[in-house]
């Protein structure tokens, strides 16, 4: 390949980051920048003309998909297989490191990924056995406190303990969990990244082994990092100072899941020789989206600065439009849909995005009546379905009988008798022996401990999953999948089930058969795993690779998180009220309201050309009608970016950025609908209808504090607010 190849493509910023000398780099990229394109050119540029070999470049993004696209780039770009290198997400490559050198990391061979549902069931079992009253200390929150302390590189013994009865109260229960983990070979998300840096930090040899083989780390998100992933991150390059990071701090939006902006401020400190690039020429959006996003985003405080701009000219105003309520909202978005299609454009092309997911089910019930198809992004995930998990479950137990999250699903999934009080004496049996739940019930089977009934049903579990264990031995993948959905009596339970729910499972669990069949299993994989087990980490690690169908023509419904690294034509930002978006919660914080800004840029920014932006003056949501007042991120919109948009297609500039709007005119009316008024009795409210004329004409109004009251005008005596 020649050189000019690999530069020709790019933009003077984008050829700098790309040429770059080998040495400490942040490249502030905006979002639509091509950040992506940066990292595979870098990455290309450094094989072809430095001559780095492909096995001594680490790469680390944060979902499937991005690491599967750079994967792809990197072979297009150079003609090479990307195969053997280290490209993943952090807990992809953390597996990889922790299968490598499960010894030096304290693991069994066999050890198993965990994910967010099995270690509730973990937790929610531990309370049991630990009689803790999971009403009073709800296992959500407790996995939440065990997440985060592993998010921070903290283990239990290393609490530094204050005395209160919360943090005694998790401790217990997080001492309790680990030793469970540890004796069963499980290991969830957060102690994938824990225990790999644990491996690298507690073994010199180790650590200098891989310090030496990846001349260059590159990290795409950089600003997304958590504690313990950037601590990793330092630890493999402390000593080559070969950390390429790409990132955006106007984009960082999963502060509450532990995500550290921090990390792109202490980056420059830990890495004082480092130098910066900003990437600011947007290929995405048109410039009045940009001039609108520049504008909002720059009330945040502490910065590092930047200002996208395009070469493509300003393109349509930005388009505001103010509903009566949510209902009214709905029908707006659904007819300009509509128009949309009408005119030629594609339902994929369009994306509605919202701040709470229970904004969603208006869209989707007028989306319904309209016969529009449509997607919800984001929505359960294939692996994470009930009877998938089920079928998983039953394929970890014959791979690892230690596996305990695993027997519990299944040791009564199909029903088979196996009652509480059984379940609880293998648990209690377990807890004292500090054996596996599986060597636990096969030592009470041989103490004779069950009656008759609970013995057989027992014993008969056991001989399933052995006997499965045995006959499948040397089948392939597929086929030992389709033998434990079958002999296991899963498809048979399911389709007892009535209607389109029974259907679905059976579909489903038909689906993981030939997801199994169509798995690309790698033979000289480092981690010399057998097919079953790879497959079972890949259905734990990749679990979103096989959600939805991205061909399908239909309108993509999400929330505003879910759509960071997405782009449509067509967007509608919806619910820009005070309360909502922002949410209450970080009005008054500074820090959150800040990051609510930042999500409010990314929802703008998802936008290529026509960019909706709506508010209700009033809105049920949560079970209560409220009084909806325009987000304050309006009023930080200049007003020459946008357009006020009337029901009846009308447009009309507006005076103030945010300003409110009246709605559709009824002519023949002294009322406007969406008009404050103000009654001697019920107080402040909006108009929602109007109807009759003269000595009939009544309003149906929406008050802050009565509700919802239809009143004759002719008695009403309204005052107009």
């Amino acid at each position: 390949m020649d050189v000019t190849e690999i530069i020709d493509p790019l933009n003077e910023m984008q050829r700098q980051a790309v040429t770059a000398p080998n040495q400490p780099m942040l490249v502030l990229a905006g979002a639509g920048s091509g950040k992506t394109r940066v990292l595979v050119h870098r990455i290309a540029w450094q094989i072809q003309v430095e001559g780095l070999s492909p096995q001594s470049i680490l790469a680390v993004t944060f979902t499937n998909k991005a690491a599967a696209e750079m994967r792809l780039r990197i072979e297009s770009l150079l003609d090479i297989s990307a195969r053997a290198m280290w490209i993943g997400t952090f807990h992809g490559l953390a597996h990889r490191l922790l299968r490598r050198h499960s010894k030096e990391a304290g693991l069994p061979e066999t050890f198993q990924v965990i994910d967010s549902d099995d270690q509730y069931r973990l937790i929610k079992r531990l309370l049991k056995s630990l009689n803790i009253d999971d009403g009073k200390w709800p296992p959500r929150q407790i996995q939440w406190f065990i997440n985060g302390q592993k998010d921070e590189g903290i283990r239990a013994a290393s609490v530094v303990e204050t005395g209160d009865l919360f943090q005694r109260q998790m401790l217990l229960v997080y001492r309790a969990y680990e030793e469970i983990c540890q004796r069963s070979g499980l290991v969830d998300f957060a102690e994938l990244l824990l225990k790999a840096h644990e491996l690298l930090r507690d073994n010199p040899d180790l650590l200098n082994f891989y310090q030496k083989r990846f001349k260059q780390v590159h990290v795409d998100e950089f600003q997304d990092t958590n504690t313990i992933q950037y601590a990793w991150l330092r630890l493999l390059t402390q000593n080559q100072q070969n950390l390429f990071v790409v990132g955006d701090d106007d984009q960082s939006i999963y502060g509450w899941r532990g995500a550290k902006i921090e990390n792109l401020f202490s980056f420059q400190s830990h890495y004082p020789d480092h130098q910066v690039i900003r990437l600011e020429q947007n290929y995405r959006s048109t410039g009045n989206i940009l001039k609108a996003a520049n504008s909002l985003i720059d009330n945040n405080q502490g910065r590092m600065g930047k200002e996208l701009w395009t070469a493509s000219g300003d393109g349509e105003p930005i388009s505001l439009y103010a509903a009566f309520n949510e209902q009214d909202e709905a029908y707006f978005v659904i007819e300009r849909i509509r128009k949309w299609v009408n005119e030629g454009g594609l339902r994929s092309d369009v994306a509605i995005l919202y701040r709470s997911n229970a904004q969603s089910r208006q869209f989707e019930e007028k989306l319904m009546s309209t016969g529009m198809p449509y997607r919800v992004y984001g929505g359960l995930r294939f692996f994470e379905r009930a009877e998938i998990k089920n079928a998983l479950a039953y394929l970890r137990l014959i791979s690892n009988r230690l596996d305990d999250a695993a027997f519990e699903r299944v040791i009564n999934m199909p029903t088979r008798g196996i009652g509480a009080k059984t379940m609880d004496d293998i648990r209690l049996k377990a807890q004292h022996t500090n054996k596996s739940l599986w060597q636990a019930a096969l030592d009470l089977l041989s103490e004779s401990a069950f009656t008759a009934r609970a013995s057989n049903a027992l014993q008969g579990f056991v001989k399933l999953i052995n006997d499965l264990a045995e006959s499948s031995q040397d089948l392939e993948l597929y086929e030992k999948v389709k033998s434990v959905i079958e002999k296991t009596g899963l498809i048979e339970t399911y389709k007892k089930e009535k209607g389109e729910k029974g259907e679905a499972r059976v579909e489903n669990l038909e689906e993981l058969v030939n997801a199994a069949r169509s798995f690309d299993y790698d033979q000289d994989n480092d981690e010399n795993l057998g097919e079953l087990e790879m497959f079972l980490s890949y259905a734990a690690l990749e679990a979103g690779e096989m959600q939805g169908n991205d061909s399908d023509d239909c309108v993509q419904l999400m929330t505003l998180h879910s759509a960071k690294g997405l782009e449509f034509p067509l967007v509608f930002l919806v619910g820009l009220e005070d309360g909502l978006f922002p949410s209450q919660q970080s009005v008054d914080d500074p820090g959150r309201l800040e990051e609510e800004r930042r999500l409010c840029y990314v929802g703008m920014t998802r936008a290529m050309s026509d960019l909706y932006l709506t508010y209700a003056e009033s809105r049920r949501l949560y079970g209560r009608e409220t009084i909806a007042r325009p987000s304050r991120f309006l009023r930080e919109i200049p007003a020459e970016t946008m357009q006020e948009v009337r029901v009846r297609a009308q447009v009309s500039r507006p005076v103030t950025a945010g300003a409110s709007i009246s709605g559709q005119i009824q002519q023949n009316n002294t009322f406007k609908l969406g008009q404050h008024v103000g009654h001697a009795k019920f107080g402040e409210g909006v108009v929602l209808q109007v109807e009759g004329e003269g000595a009939q004409e009544r309003v149906q109004i929406n008050f802050r504090d009565a509700g919802i009251k239809w009143l004759m005008l002719a008695y009403a005596k309204l005052e107009v607010l």
